[in-house]
């Protein structure tokens, strides 16, 4: 009765068998794999650094995010949207419109480019759209655009065996100049464009027409924080070159041009920041005997791309 007593007593876990878990627990899963491919290890994280160094390409980062839709309003700047090659998902056309000459060229444009839904709709719906503005008729709806990462830049240029030329902008919050500088950089054979998150112009329909298309083929990409973008660059081995009134090389004796380099360019009036400023290797002035206090971005830029383009050329 003592022995029953003892079974029966209030121990905890499982009394009878254990249903074979213990016996298949004991078989493990195989040898450890080592430790290069162990994921996270450090010793996979160096091996993984010391492959991308041996093919000379920075490793593909997804990219930078995106923006979000934005209507083109009004009858001119919707025709001069849909010529300039702006992208477009939806043209929104009001019921029983009066039919003129910029409605049809519109309408004309929307169908031969291709792509583009045609959409009727009630004047109030339209006007709801808009938030009331004189929209007589005609709405471009434009989609998102899809930023690059700054890394990515790097990337395309190893990818066509040319050192990076990139140009990035610091505070400047016009579309236009973003626009002007895209098409700098097409034009003088750079790889892209860098604009910071916040505080800054983003690839707007402005900005597109201001492109003149090359936004196509010209990425532009959007930096978390600039300075820590332009640090990354320099790691990568990159001459960060900062344009300043009060620079203190001229842009004829900077060589760095002949290599991989980043040109960051401030807004009219205030330049540089002052982070970006002493982040920059070097800090150069664009002689002008004219006597201008300043240049707008896009002015700027592409003085500056051209000379790298005649250098390198």
């Amino acid at each position: 009765m003592a022995a029953n007593n003892r079974r029966m007593s209030g121990k905890k876990g499982a009394q009878v068998g254990s249903g074979g878990k213990r016996r298949r627990g004991l078989e493990g899963k195989g040898p450890t794999p080592p430790a290069e491919m162990r994921k996270g290890h450090a010793k996979q994280r160096a091996a993984n650094a010391k492959a991308r160094r041996a093919t000379g390409r920075p490793q593909q980062r997804r990219g930078g995010g995106r923006s979000t839709s934005e209507l083109v309003v009004g009858r001119n700047p919707v025709y001069e949207a849909l010529r300039e090659g702006v992208p477009a998902s939806t043209l929104y056309v009001q019921q029983f419109i009066d039919n003129d000459e910029r409605v049809r060229e519109a309408l004309q444009l929307a169908a031969e480019r291709g792509g583009i839904n045609l959409m009727e709709a009630p004047r109030p719906e339209l006007d709801r759209m808009t938030n009331g503005l004189n929209h007589q008729g005609l709405v471009l709806q434009v989609p998102p655009y899809e930023y690059a990462h700054p890394e990515d830049l790097v990337a395309a240029a190893h990818d066509e065996g040319a050192d990076p030329l990139i140009v990035a902008l610091d505070g400047v919050t016009d579309p236009r100049n973003l626009g002007a500088v895209v098409r700098s950089v097409s034009a003088f054979g750079g790889h892209g464009v860098v604009v910071p998150e916040r505080r800054a112009a983003g690839m707007t329909a402005g900005a597109w027409k201001t492109s003149a298309g090359t936004a196509a083929r010209t990425p532009v990409a959007r930096a978390t924080n600039l300075t820590r973008a332009l640090e990354s660059y320099q790691k990568a081995g990159i001459t960060v070159v900062g344009l300043a009134a009060d620079g203190e090389a001229e842009l004829g004796d900077l060589e760095a041009l002949d290599g991989p380099v980043v040109i960051v360019v401030g807004s009219e009036g205030k330049g540089l920041s002052r982070l970006v400023g002493e982040t920059c290797d070097f800090r150069v002035r664009i002689p002008m005997p004219g006597g201008a206090e300043s240049l707008n971005a896009g002015v700027a830029a592409g003085i500056v791309l051209y000379e790298a383009a005649r250098r390198r050329g």
